[in-house]
């Protein structure tokens, strides 16, 4: 386990989300989270830290963590790249959870019936507009809304000079 001042980690962090424990019945209270830092530039989830960036550890880091891998296997598709570990600060364990920024946008949260696609605005985890769905399709797709304009400009050019002949 490797020791870190928790306290510095959150002060730095400038893409992260904290929760005070892991709710096992409520994966999309956090699953959400994964989903956005998947589809944006990535992020990290703490767990073991109250609102108030208080840091008050976890009573068991190491099966908090495996139900946070399994939670992810089952919740959200594509799976997105993610390291998992353990960190000890002030005597207390903790869990951290760095996603990385994915290339198979869009990561959809799966649960509850839904199938949605989060992305960060601001220190929220939010579902993404139609245009930035779209948007994110794209990026997966290797496109973007400029290369669809070119490719349909091209299209419709050849087209009328097929038609002129």
């Amino acid at each position: 386990m490797e020791k870190l001042d928790i306290r510095k980690l959150i002060g730095e962090a400038t893409e992260y989300d904290k929760k005070l424990a892991l709710e096992v019945k409520k994966p999309k209270s956090w699953c959400k989270s994964v989903s956005a830092f998947a589809n944006g530039i990535g992020g990290k989830l703490i767990w073991g830290v109250s609102d108030d960036d208080t840091p008050v550890g976890l009573a068991d880091a190491k099966s908090d963590a495996e139900k946070i891998s399994e939670a992810i296997k089952v919740h959200l598709d594509p799976i997105p790249d993610f390291n998992l570990s353990f960190v000890q600060s002030e005597g207390m364990d903790f869990v951290i959870l760095d996603v990385m920024s994915g290339a198979q946008t869009p990561y959809y949260y799966i649960g509850d019936g839904q199938m949605q696609a989060f992305v960060r605005v601001g220190n929220e985890s939010v579902v993404a507009s139609m245009s930035k769905h779209k948007e994110l399709v794209l990026k997966g797709s290797n496109m973007s809304y400029d290369s669809l304009v070119s490719v349909s400009y091209t299209h419709l050019r050849a087209h009328e000079t097929r038609h002129d002949l």
